[in-house]
């Protein structure tokens, strides 16, 4: 698929505003500038398949160069729309991982448009810093994460930050950055 595709505009959108824009990760303005980041649209129509793709992006990020390409977004459009079923197949996903040897080379990051942290209600402001347009496995090479991590002054302070930083968000600003979730 090609940058033109509607499916990838709206998540490069979204990493733009929200991801970016709002600074909940402060990792990710580099490797967008710099177009590192690779955006796959799955066309799974089930676990098994999606599994297969998940892998894809494993061995596509072993044979790339870091410089050329950094971190992986694959996008659910049709597949998983139930956060529930999502959910239960992240840990599909980290047996792939652990099972392929990959643990400790590549993480997954998760993002879902009805995306719930545990112990909160569905409207919870906090639920903002990990909802995209569609679901996402988000695969970042624990490599960029050390060093990211080790130039943050203060790495354990983001997920506190991000949470202030969308609480603060005024309803307008809520629809104009998620209008996926107001329509």
């Amino acid at each position: 698929m090609t940058d033109s595709d509607p499916v990838i505009a709206q998540v490069e959108r979204w990493l733009q505003d929200v991801v970016v824009g709002l600074n909940l990760c402060p990792f990710a303005r580099k490797p967008m500038r710099a177009g590192q980041i690779r955006f796959v649209v799955s066309e799974a129509t089930n676990d098994a398949v999606l599994l297969e793709e998940l892998l894809d992006e494993f061995q596509v990020l072993d044979r790339t160069p870091l410089e050329e390409v950094e971190t992986s977004l694959l996008i659910l459009p049709t597949h998983l729309r139930d956060f529930h079923d999502y959910n239960f197949f992240l840990q599909e996903a980290e047996w792939l991982l652990k099972r392929q040897g990959y643990e400790g080379v590549y993480q997954i990051a998760s993002f879902h448009p009805h995306y719930q942290f545990a112990g909160t209600d569905p409207d919870d402001a906090e639920n903002l810093t990990n909802r995209a347009p569609y679901p996402i496995l988000h695969t970042l090479r624990e490599e960029s994460l050390e060093r990211g991590l080790q130039n943050y002054p203060d790495p354990d302070s983001i997920p506190h930050n991000n949470i202030l930083r969308v609480e603060s968000l005024s309803d307008d600003e809520k629809r104009a950055l998620f209008p996926y979730l107001f329509s």
